[in-house]
C-alpha cells in the first residue's frame, strides 16, 4: 500500500513542497526506514514516531516500512516531517484516506502531543501560493500559522486527536485565519532584541542628534555617530524604536517569514508588527553577521530587516565582518553561497554605528584631553574604510553633555517620543502616496531615476549642492545620498520641492567624523 503525504522544505526563506511517500510491503520483515537525503534530526523520526504510535495505544503495520522524502536530491533538514510521516501510517494502518488539498507538518514528543515547531507561517504561506487550503500544524503553532488569510489551519494536540480526526470519530475544528488582527499581533520584545522603547524626551541634551534621528526614522537613512564614552550614543540609538511606526502588512509578512524560519516566534503568537532592533556584540562572527550553515541560515543583518541594526563600537569589530556590509547596504539582500546551494536573504535595515574616535575616546573632546598619539588615532580610525563610511547617510559627531543640563530643573521641555513619532508618520503617509506601484517604501531606496523624478531642485538648490560636492570633494555616492535626505527633510517639514534649506540640512550631515 502506498500513501502520499505532502509537506515541505526551505531553502533560506524559499519554501519548497516535498512528497513524503509511505510503502507498506506487503512481505518481507517489519522495519521502517527513511530515504530521500534525510539528514540526522528527519532520521531519529523513525523513533521519535515508533514510540510516539507506542505510548498513544496506536500500533505500526507490522510489515517493512519504506519512507521516502521526494524530491530526493534535496537535503531534507528539520524535525517537522514527523507529523507528516505519523499521518501517512494512520491512512496506511486504519486504511483511510488523506485529504488531498492539506499540508502537514510538526514535530512529535515520546508521548505522542505535538511540540512548538519553527516555520508554520512559510508552511502556510506556501499552502495559499501552491493552492492548498488546509495545514495541520501543532495547536502551539496554530495562531502563527493562521496569520495567513484564506487557509483552514487545524491545531493537532497530540497524535491521538489526529487519528480520531483522520478516522471521522472526533472532528478538529479549524482555526480562524486574520493575518491583521490585534490579537495576532502577540509578539516578545526579547525575540526582537530589543526592550521596552525608550522615550527620546528622557535624554538630556543631543538636540542636534535627535534631529538626525528624526531624519533616520523619516526616510529610513543609515548613520553613524562620533564621540566620547558617556555622552549618550548608545541610549540614542535604542531610543530610535520609539519613534519608528509600526511595520505595515507588506512589511510584517516579509519580517515574519524570517523570525518563523529561525525559530523565533514563541508559541501562541502571531505576525510581528514592531520593527526589530538587533544589537550583535562586536565579537560577532563574519557568519554570524551575514547568515551560514550548509543550509544557510540568516544572519544579524536579515533579522534587522525593515528595523534597526545597531553596531555599537563600530571600529571594534573585525575588517570582513564591516566590509560584508557593504552588499546589503547598497541593494538591501545578501547573498549566502555554499558548495550545494546559493540563498538570497533580504537584508534592507537601518545601519546605526556608533563609535569612539580614537582609543582613549577623548579626541576632540572640550573637556577632557586625549592619551593618544597621533599614529594611534590615525590607525584607530582607518578601521572604518572609505567606501563603508561613504555608505552612511548621517555622519554625526557627538559631543558630552554640558554639565549645567544635568542639574537644569527645565526638563520637562525635552521634546518627548510622541511629537517626533507624529512627524515621522505624516512623512510615511507621504512616501506611501509617491511611492505607490515602484515598489518601494522610503526615499533611502530610491534609485538614480527615482532621484532625479522626485526630488524637484530649485536653481539656488542645485548651486548650493554643487558647491558642496566640490568644496567636500563628494563622491557621486555621497551626492545622490544628501539628495536623498534632503527629500526626506523636505517630507517632514511638508513641502513638495526641495529647497536650499533642505540641501544645506543635509549637506551638514556629511561633514567629517574623522580625521581621515
Amino acid at each position: 500500500m502506498l500513501v502520499k503525504v505532502k509537506s515541505i522544505a526551505n531553502r533560506g526563506i524559499q519554501t519548497l513542497g516535498v512528497d513524503v511517500e509511505i510503502n507498506v510491503s506487503s512481505g518481507g520483515l517489519p522495519g521502517l526506514e527513511i530515504v530521500g537525503l534525510p539528514d540526522k534530526s528527519v532520521a531519529e523520526s523513525r523513533d521519535r514516531v515508533r514510540t510516539a504510535f507506542q505510548n498513544c495505544g496506536l500500533k505500526l503495520p507490522g510489515r517493512k516500512i519504506m519512507i521516502n522524502l521526494a524530491p530526493a536530491d534535496i537535503n531534507k533538514e528539520g524535525s517537522f516531517y514527523d507529523l507528516p510521516i505519523a499521518a501517512g501510517l494512520i491512512s496506511a494502518s486504519l486504511n483511510i484516506s488523506l485529504p488531498d488539498d492539506a499540508l502537514f507538518f510538526g514535530e512529535l514528543s515520546f508521548d505522542g502531543s505535538l511540540r512548538h515547531t519553527k516555520g508554520s507561517f512559510l508552511l502556510s504561506l506556501y499552502a495559499k501560493e501552491n493552492g492548498y487550503s488546509r495545514v495541520f500544524v501543532p495547536s502551539s503553532c496554530a495562531k502563527e500559522a493562521a496569520s495567513v488569510n484564506g487557509i483552514f489551519v487545524y491545531a493537532v494536540e497530540n497524535l491521538s486527536s489526529l487519528a480520531e480526526h483522520l478516522g471521522g470519530r472526533r472532528i478538529i475544528s479549524p482555526v480562524s485565519s486574520g493575518s491583521f488582527t490585534e490579537e495576532s499581533q502577540n509578539f516578545s520584545y526579547k525575540n526582537l532584541s530589543r526592550d521596552e522603547d525608550l522615550d527620546i524626551g528622557e535624554i538630556i541634551g543631543q538636540e542636534y542628534v535627535k534631529r538626525a534621528l528624526e531624519i533616520c526614522a523619516a526616510g529610513g537613512h543609515n548613520l553613524i555617530m562620533v564621540g566620547p564614552p558617556g555622552s549618550g550614543k548608545t541610549m540614542l540609538a535604542k531610543a530610535l524604536v520609539s519613534i519608528l511606526p509600526d511595520l505595515s502588512e507588506e512589511e510584517s509578512i516579509e519580517v515574519t517569514k524570517i523570525y518563523s524560519l529561525v525559530g523565533k516566534i514563541p508559541p501562541n503568537c502571531g505576525l510581528l508588527r514592531k520593527r526589530p532592533f538587533r544589537n550583535p556584540h562586536h565579537t560577532i562572527s563574519y557568519a554570524g553577521m551575514i547568515g551560514g550553515g550548509s543550509n544557510p541560515l540568516p544572519g544579524e543583518i536579515t533579522l534587522a530587516h525593515r528595523g534597526v541594526l545597531f553596531m555599537d563600537e563600530f571600529s571594534e569589530f573585525t575588517r570582513p565582518v564591516l566590509e560584508s556590509l557593504r552588499q546589503p547596504l547598497e541593494s538591501g539582500k545578501i547573498t549566502v553561497s555554499r558548495s550545494r546551494c546559493s540563498v538570497d536573504f533580504p537584508s534592507k535595515f537601518m545601519l546605526i554605528a556608533s563609535s569612539n574616535p580614537c582609543p582613549c575616546g577623548h579626541y576632540g573632546d572640550p573637556k577632557k584631553e586625549c592619551t593618544c598619539s597621533e599614529n594611534k588615532i590615525r590607525n584607530y580610525q582607518a578601521k572604518l574604510s572609505g567606501p563603508i563610511l561613504d555608505r552612511i547617510d548621517l555622519h554625526v559627531n557627538v559631543l558630552p553633555v554640558d554639565k549645567n543640563r544635568l542639574f537644569s530643573s527645565n526638563r520637562s521641555v525635552e521634546i518627548n517620543s510622541k511629537y517626533i513619532l507624529d512627524r515621522v508618520l505624516k512623512a510615511h503617509e507621504i512616501q506611501s502616496k509617491r511611492f505607490e506601484g515602484e515598489g518601494i517604501f522610503f526615499n533611502c531606496d530610491m534609485s538614480n531615476s527615482q532621484i532625479e523624478k522626485y526630488c524637484n531642485l530649485k536653481s539656488d538648490s542645485k548651486k548650493l549642492l554643487l558647491q558642496a560636492v566640490e568644496k567636500f570633494s563628494l563622491s557621486t555616492r555621497a551626492y545622490f545620498k544628501i539628495m536623498k535626505v534632503a527629500r526626506t527633510i523636505a517630507d517632514i517639514n511638508g513641502e513638495n520641492d526641495v529647497e536650499a534649506d533642505h540641501i544645506a540640512e543635509a549637506v551638514q550631515y556629511r561633514s567629517k567624523i574623522f580625521l581621515q
